[in-house]
């Protein structure tokens, strides 16, 4: 063999190993971005579950201030069946009033 070939040939090997590195840095970073993404993402839903349910406690508060609903015991057993039932119905009627409201403004629209 010649020697042009023989350099040819660790140029062609160092080449691809310099960029077998870089394609693992490059993939090294990308997965590590996307960790941290991920990770931020599930702190911002979870502060942000934390503020609804601190406002439902607020309006549970407001609403039934003899319920006593403590700090992080958001629930509604200390009611009533009937009283229960009633809030479910509401949210029924409430939930059909926005989407006839949704309806009409496809409606309107298209």
């Amino acid at each position: 063999m010649s020697k042009p070939e023989v350099n040819a040939f660790f140029v062609g090997r160092a080449l691809a190993q310099a960029i077998g590195e870089q394609v693992e840095k490059t993939l090294t970073q990308a997965l590590s971005d996307l960790g941290k993404f991920d990770a931020e993402q599930r702190e911002r839903l979870h502060a942000f579950m934390e503020e609804v349910m601190q406002r439902a406690q607020q309006q549970a508060a407001a609403t039934h201030p003899s319920a006593n609903a403590a700090e992080g015991d958001f629930n509604f057993a200390n009611e009533p069946e009937g009283d229960l039932q009633a809030t479910i119905d509401e949210l029924r009627a409430e939930i059909a009033r926005v989407r006839a409201e949704l309806q009409r403004y496809r409606s309107r629209s298209q």
